[in-house]
């Protein structure tokens, strides 16, 4: 599916087809895949890395445009499970025109429209500062994710909820690198800056990047740390609690044990002592009691 959009008072707007110089591709079909690889010389590993999750960011110069794969965050995936999955995204920089190839449903430029921008350059940035914005957001909404499941584990030791902090972890992992695989391409922009033909705003606007960018991925490393804490932390205290339980259980089997030991060695079908006499049972339920109450205080004793 392709969009084209227009630079117009300084935003940028749908235009028809083939009438804007900025085109959006998501998911290209077998002949837009060829128009772009014959027609506008993208070299064909470099459009598959666009469409590719698992490929990291880079900066390429070709002689006929700047080729920039860049990560960005998924939609967001629900059900028993949390999943926040990265993919990627094709730059083509020409002289006059630009060329974006995604591979999902294209929501790049939904919400609200990008403003002041000045050239086609400039919208390379815009496109970059969403993607920003947009990991920011994905990580403020781990982190309250985080927090819920966190409550619900407190109340529930069900393994629906532990499975889901460990997709939260996994996720936080992927972001981090993709984050941070970003800020080198962002390096490799703003020393390029002049090659690429960046204006002096848009350079400062890609510094404005680089800084955010920076904060996003302490912001990322930091909820990892947090929740990968979180996970050793659960897992001691059900080791933990898991410990008391079987100490619990323990002393009760022993505690039963004791008394049926006592009883059981005057239940035997032979001659045994008491037997002609009329407190028998009385006497026997004694001992059982004095071995409970002799095993109690041998416990206390040991364990204190």
């Amino acid at each position: 599916m392709k969009k084209t959009y227009q630079i117009a008072d300084r935003r940028l707007v749908e235009a028809a087809e083939d009438v804007g110089p900025i085109a959006i591709y998501a998911n290209p079909e077998e002949q837009e895949r060829k128009y772009l690889i014959d027609e506008l010389k993208i070299d064909e590993h470099t459009l598959n890395s666009a469409l590719d999750p698992d490929e990291l960011s880079r900066l390429e110069f070709e002689p006929e445009h700047v080729a920039i794969i860049f990560k960005r965050p998924r939609n967001l995936s629900t059900g028993e499970q949390f999943a926040f999955g990265v993919a990627s995204m094709g730059v083509f920089l020409f002289k006059d025109r630009l060329r974006i190839i995604v591979g999902e449903d294209g929501a790049l430029l939904e919400g609200p429209p990008i403003q002041r921008v000045q050239s086609v350059p400039g919208v390379v940035l815009r496109l970059v500062a969403r993607v920003v914005v947009h990991f920011r957001e994905h990580l403020r909404a781990i982190s309250m994710v985080s927090d819920e499941l966190q409550n619900e584990i407190n109340r529930s030791m069900e393994n629906k909820h532990l499975i889901s902090m460990f997709s939260l972890q996994k996720s936080l992992v992927y972001y981090f690198n993709s984050i941070n695989s970003n800020g080198a391409t962002l390096d490799k922009l703003r020393h390029n800056a002049a090659r690429i033909g960046f204006s002096t705003d848009e350079a400062e606007l890609l510094d404005d990047l680089i800084i955010e960018n920076n904060q996003c991925l302490k912001q990322a490393e930091m909820y990892s740390n947090i929740l990968a804490s979180l996970m050793d932390a659960r897992a001691s205290i059900v080791a933990n609690n898991l410990n008391v339980l079987m100490k619990r259980l323990n002393i009760i089997t022993i505690g039963i044990m004791v008394p049926t030991a006592v009883v059981s060695a005057f239940s035997m079908n032979v001659r045994i002592p008491l037997a002609t006499m009329d407190l028998a049972f009385w006497i026997i339920m004694a001992l059982a009691s004095l071995s409970v109450a002799a095993f109690l205080y041998l416990w206390k004793r040991l364990s204190g």
